[in-house]
């Protein structure tokens, strides 16, 4: 603990919205709008998930509460900043009192944005995250926003956090405020029954990375410290809270995951990874994710033509795929930064306990081997990448301020170049 005359931080922050878990808990989210004042919800969901019936149901216990409900369909999947300005623009156009984000990270990612830029002056490059934008505060209330996961993936109904894929620049960035965190999350297992294999994997790659990133960030009381309570980030670093968050889904992740893949009707295995989601959220959303998330950015922003199985018929590279390409290299380069951390981590998606002489080797070993048995790509060259584009990831990376903020060891250009070049291929 540092001493108060130490300019170093001595205070982190943790919140998390009110969660409603459960088998049927889908039921109940009319009577939860009205215990939050809203009447006329909008539901914002994409094609995809549109077909699976799940936003009908919640449509249908809106309805059943005696509320007035509609639904946008056209959120895009890895939400670009054109998507982005659609769905806002339908949402200008409207009584809506209230928003309800029904699917993965797309439509909840969207709805925060949404929520965001139909309560706030400005535009969505205002609020991104510097050096990419501008970085500014939302200042006004916003509207209830309930988040329904339907993948069990990106943790966003606890987070504050919204990425989008900027197409000009071909780079993701993020936009992260406690005003975006959802009002409440309702996380019903059943809903995640019909997720394809590939989808599974790539969504639970990204909870296991949440978790080890989070686990392994810079310690919250050796960041500088904040000139006041306005100017503390959301993403504070490792913190003893979160922690105990991270700890408890890297262990859910290495039960469930691998059978969650093989058999999705396994409703024990969907159950264990809709649990990881939620609790990692509430983990990651507060300590903070590093390299493999500051990578997967510039990947997802310049993939030409790679089309990943279980997705829509274009060119993108799933958020999952992506952080988890590079995971194994980079906490090997962070591993000198925290080694029992990383060999605490290895043992807990393992599932027993490792040989610490095998060193910053133990964490990614126990990666590797899940990634295959659940038929990960084997590498950043499986999205089309080669040497040649090496500059431009790096470059993409190291504007990646919120995540390299909470970088356990110093991130320089030649770090970044390595870690690309060892993700190339996996195995």
């Amino acid at each position: 603990m540092p001493s108060f005359d130490h300019p170093t931080e001595s205070v982190f922050t943790w919140a998390a919205p009110p969660l409603k878990f459960g088998l049927g808990a889908l039921a109940e989210i009319g009577e939860d709008l009205q215990a939050h004042g809203v009447r006329h919800p909008l539901i914002l969901t994409d094609p995809g998930v549109a077909a699976s019936g799940v936003p009908d149901r919640v449509a249908h216990a809106v309805k059943t509460a005696g509320l007035d409900v509609d639904i946008f369909d056209r959120v895009a999947v890895e939400p670009t900043d054109a998507s982005i300005e659609e769905a806002v623009a339908f949402a200008r156009s409207g009584p809506w009192d209230g928003y309800i984000a029904v699917g993965g990270g797309s439509a909840m990612d969207t709805a925060k944005a949404v929520n965001l830029l139909t309560t706030q002056p400005g535009t969505l490059m205002d609020y991104i995250a510097p050096p990419i934008g501008g970085g500014e505060v939302p200042e006004q209330p916003v509207r209830p926003l309930i988040a329904v996961p339907t993948t069990s993936g990106t943790g966003s109904e606890a987070t504050t956090i919204c990425v989008v894929d900027l197409l000009s620049l071909r780079l993701k960035a993020g936009v992260s405020h406690p005003r975006l965190r959802p009002a409440l999350a309702v996380v019903d297992p059943l809903t995640t029954l019909t997720v394809p294999p590939a989808v599974t994997a790539a969504s639970g790659m990204d909870v296991l990375t949440h978790a080890a990133e989070s686990y392994t960030a810079l310690s919250f009381d050796a960041r500088p410290a904040f000139p006041d309570a306005k100017a503390r980030a959301a993403f504070c670093g490792a913190n003893p809270v979160s922690d105990v968050w991270c700890e408890k889904a890297m262990e859910l992740v290495g039960t469930h995951l691998r059978r969650a893949v093989m058999n999705g009707n396994d409703l024990s295995a969907r159950y264990g990874m809709a649990y990881a989601s939620a609790v990692t959220g509430m983990g990651f959303g507060n300590a903070g994710t590093h390299i493999p998330h500051a990578n997967a950015y510039p990947i997802a922003g310049a993939v030409e033509n790679y089309q990943a199985e279980g997705y829509p018929p274009m060119p993108m590279v799933p958020h999952g795929q992506a952080v988890a390409s590079t995971a194994m290299a980079a906490f090997r380069f962070t591993f000198p930064s925290n080694p029992q951390r990383h060999l605490r981590a290895a043992e807990l998606i393992g599932g027993r306990p490792v040989d610490p002489d095998e060193g910053a080797e133990a964490l990614p070993r126990v990666l590797r081997e899940l990634q295959r048995d659940i038929d990960m790509p084997t590498g950043v060259s499986a999205f089309g990448f080669t040497e040649d584009d090496l500059d431009t990831l790096v470059s993409g990376t190291l504007k990646q301020s919120r995540q390299l903020s909470v970088t356990p060891r110093p991130l320089t250009a030649q770090a970044a170049a390595r870690i690309f070049r060892e993700s190339l291929s996996n195995w």
